[in-house]
Parts: structure tokens; sequence; C-alpha cells
């Protein structure tokens, strides 16, 4: 282990911590956490158990990873809090362990949770996720690839949001997200495809037309959702960015923000 260690900084005997990770005053990681090669744990910060970072991760001031989750049903077992590489999680967040339900709360590579974000137990956060200042997501709720929250967002328990969506400040999630769309307000609405994050993602114009398609089937249309899955599937062209929307749309457990 080398880097930089604050002498104020508390290391339990069981944590492994790799190479050129730096440790702030105060900081406190506990035992079976696990700090990947090249991360920065801020001043105050707390690692408190079974948590295991990637590389390069940067944990900001005062944050806490691997709390026990809010959950009655929650009975002591062996849960996990994990991080991908070269992900930030800024100043006094909190990332609780999972449950039973999944065993593990987890948070892909590349991703940016700003300050006073909340990851209830068993959220499963893809790879490039944004989310913004105070957002609270409850236990069971997955955001997909690439997402953006905004800010004071609250996602409710099992909900989901699609890849590539855009979820405005302030929304009250209620219902799933579908990929590549944009939603905002309290009761939350559709405002049309995401297009302008799809093009600065490399998304081809082809794909972002066909896409529109499938928008104005199941949104902008006289059908109703199983009447928009029947057509979609014998009109539309499946790409996979199309195949994706509907299969979402299909899956759907809580009903669809329209």
């Amino acid at each position: 282990m080398s880097g930089l260690i604050h002498p104020s900084a508390i290391i339990d005997k069981d944590a492994v911590i790799g190479a050129n990770v730096s440790v702030g005053p105060g900081a406190i990681i506990g035992p079976r956490c696990f700090v990947g090669d090249g991360c920065v744990i801020a001043a105050h910060a707390v690692l408190e158990e079974y948590v295991r970072l990637g590389t390069e991760v940067t944990i900001g001031i005062g944050t806490i990873l691997g709390g026990l989750p809010q959950d009655l049903k929650f009975k002591g077992e062996e849960t996990w809090v994990e991080v991908g590489d070269r992900t930030v999680i800024r100043d006094y967040s909190t990332v609780n362990r999972g449950t039973s339900q999944s065993f593990k709360t987890t948070v892909g590579s590349d991703c940016y949770l700003m300050t006073y974000v909340h990851l209830a137990h068993d959220c499963h956060v893809g790879n490039g996720v944004i989310i913004s200042n105070g957002t609270q997501l409850a236990g069971h709720v997955t955001i997909e690839d690439k997402a953006i929250l905004s800010g004071l967002i609250a996602v409710h328990q099992f909900g989901k949001i699609g890849r590539y969506a855009f979820i405005g400040g302030m929304a009250r999630v209620n219902k799933d997200v579908p990929p590549y769309v944009k939603a905002v307000g309290n009761p939350i609405k559709l405002y049309g495809l995401n297009s302008i994050g799809l093009a600065r993602n490399g998304f081809t114009p082809e794909v972002i037309h066909e896409l529109k398609k499938a928008y104005r089937l199941f949104f902008r249309s006289e059908l109703n959702i199983a009447q928009a899955l029947e057509q979609a599937r014998a009109e539309l062209s499946m790409s996979p960015e199309v195949k994706a929307f509907v299969d979402f749309v299909d899956d759907s457990q809580r009903g669809i923000v329209i």
C-alpha cells in the first residue's frame, strides 16, 4: 500500500487498500472493505463495512458507504455496496448495503453522484449515470446506463429509469421512465424524446428518427399500451435501440409514465 494516508484516518486491519490510495483526515475504512488502486477517500468519509470500490473512485467529504439498509426485513445478512471504476460520489451522500433481495447495492463505472444523493438498499445504477444534488432513490430502484437525473428528484421504490433518459429537477418518479425520453414534474409527465442527449452521445439521425416513431406510437397515438406493443412489433424496424425501448415498456412492473 502506498499513497497519502492521513495519520488521523482509521483503517480496520481487515480492510484491503490498493496502491496509491489517498485517505483524508478523520476518514474511516471499516472491516471487509476493498479499496482499489488510485482511489481518493476525502476527509471524514466512512466506508462502514462490506464495501468494494473499483480503481480511481473518488469519495467526497462526509459520504457514508455501506451503512445498514433501512429495511425492517433485514436480518443482518452479508450484503454489499459495490462501486465501479472512476466513479465520483460527492460530499455527504449515502449508499446503503443491499438486502437478501439482491445482496448488494451497485453503482457502475464512470458515474457522477453529486452532493447529498441517497441510494437505498438494492439500488442498481448503471454506467455513466449522472445524479444531481439532493436526489433520493428508494429501495430496489434501477437506473440504466447514461441516464441523467437532475436535482431534488424522488424515485419510488422498485422504480426503473431507462438508458439515456433525462429526468428534470424536482420530479416525483412514481412509475417507470422509458429509455431515451425526457420526463419532469409532479405528477411526472413525458416531454418527448431526449434528442439532444442522444445526438451528443453519437446516436445517428436515422436511429433518432426510428425512436421518435416508436415514441409517437406509444405516447402520441390513440392506442393503449397493449395495442401499441402489438403494432410496434409488426410495423417498426427493430433496431437494437427500438427493441430496447419496446422491451422496456413490455417488461414494466410499475407502469409507464406517459
